[in-house]
């Protein structure tokens, strides 16, 4: 087997650490733990590799909860894939959506999504504006990638612009926290400062030395340095547009194809195509109502791998089963 340079650059505990290797293990193991039962039937050996499999293929994610779908860069990435994947009708059709209904397409795939990310990624959209306007599927979703993707670098993007408009020591230390939301918590000034935004230049600065300190989960610095170097000065927002458009930033992530192809997914519309042609009798019904355009671009196979997701939906078809028998029961 050939191994990658980067692999054979990096020492193995290094190589693992990158990977997040340990935490699909515990994560694997747990859910081993809690559905041993369920498990046993088809073998340890089997269920750790259909897991690892899921993880390659980037459907480990599906219907999983916020706290393991962030865990790692690679979770992150799988997220906005199958969200793109199964959601493109909705800009395939022209539709446009609130904020709020966005955060309600992401529920149905992560059922706890704090809806604060949502509120984020709308307003780099709305450029802060009421948040209840409508949105095009591309446009919230390119902010969205990069709002969900570089969540903890742009919290400190944020306070590094909240000193610079209010004049504090450049030296300060920084320590970002997940739910500060400290870009609305702005100073009193004055609006013209708070239209002009600060110099690109001194924001420049700051933010290269944010990058060496962040590496893997900050934007390519290339990126920030030529978003940052086509303007004297620039507001949070305007930085934060300018950089979900970037082409790079879409490229560095890999997760989304181009702005351009964002309404084609060849493959999954030739599975769709097949499946339908499975049900003929219902073809011409799902294709001609309005509800099609809502419906997920997911295949049964392509379900994320949750050996407690399966187990629970065991045990509701069972208990369902018995409450509709002593109906019938009741009733004879």
């Amino acid at each position: 087997m050939m191994l990658s340079p980067e692999r054979l650059a990096l020492p193995d505990y290094e190589y693992l650490a990158q990977r997040h290797v340990l935490t699909y293990m515990e994560d694997a193991v747990c859910q081993l733990l809690e559905n041993k039962e369920d498990i046993s039937q088809y073998g340890v050996a089997r269920f750790f590799t259909e897991y690892f499999n899921s993880v390659c293929q980037g459907t480990h994610i599906l219907f999983r909860e916020f706290s393991f779908i962030q865990a790692t860069p690679h979770n992150r990435a799988s997220f906005l894939r199958a969200f793109w994947r199964c959601f493109r009708t909705v800009g395939k059709n022209g539709d446009l959506l609130t904020m709020k209904e966005y955060h309600c397409l992401l529920q149905l795939l992560c059922p706890d999504f704090p809806l604060e990310l949502t509120q984020k990624a709308a307003r780099i959209v709305l450029m802060d504006d009421a948040v209840d306007c409508l949105m095009s599927f591309s446009d919230f979703l390119l902010a969205f990638q990069t709002q969900f993707y570089y969540s903890e670098f742009l919290e400190s993007v944020a306070a590094i612009y909240q000193d610079l408009l209010s004049g504090k020591n450049p030296n300060t230390v920084i320590v970002p926290t997940s739910s500060s939301g400290q870009h609305r918590q702005r100073p009193a000034l004055g609006e013209t400062s708070m239209l002009e935004g600060v110099e690109a230049s001194l924001f420049y600065q700051r933010l290269e030395s944010l990058c060496d300190r962040h590496k893997y989960s900050c934007p390519p610095p290339a990126v920030v340095r030529e978003v940052l170097g086509n303007v004297q000065r620039l507001t949070f927002y305007g930085f934060l547009v300018a950089l979900s458009k970037h082409h790079g930033t879409n490229q560095a992530l890999g997760a989304l194809p181009d702005k351009g192809d964002l309404m084609h997914d060849p493959a999954m519309d030739e599975e769709l195509e097949r499946l339908l042609a499975q049900i003929p009798d219902l073809v011409n019904t799902v294709t001609a109502s309005p509800e099609a355009s809502c419906l997920p671009s997911r295949t049964p196979h392509r379900a994320g791998f949750s050996w407690r997701t399966l187990h629970h939906a065991r045990k509701v078809d069972a208990e369902s089963d018995g409450s509709t028998e002593e109906t019938d029961e009741s009733e004879t």
